[in-house]
């Protein structure tokens, strides 16, 4: 959709909704796939694969040990040479309207 650089890992791929419909007298239940997704993109194909990012990214276990992000990084990086490339453009004010409350 264009929306914007997707930064990670590839997501683990399951859209097919289930619901707990039966209960069995053992007290566990029996579930079925009752819904999928379809997408503009890809159609039916997420399922069991998932959704790829532009930029992949791993969390490796030694930064999860002490806290860093290696994907949230990558993507704050991304964010600030965009915005250098790009800077934000306020409107301008001075023509607004005075809206004070009555006297």
């Amino acid at each position: 959709m264009k929306l914007g650089i997707l930064v990670g890992k590839r997501t683990w791929g399951g859209v097919i909704g289930l619901r707990a419909r039966h209960f069995l007298v053992d007290g566990s239940v029996l579930t079925q796939p009752e819904n999928s997704s379809w997408f503009m993109d890809v159609g039916w194909k997420v399922e069991n694969y998932g959704t790829a990012p532009d930029i992949e990214v791993e969390i490796a276990p030694q930064d999860w040990v002490i806290g860093k992000d290696s994907q949230l990084d990558k993507a704050l990086e991304l964010i600030l040479e965009q915005l250098a490339q790009n800077p934000v453009q306020l409107p301008h004010f001075s023509d607004r309207p005075q809206l004070r409350l009555p006297d």
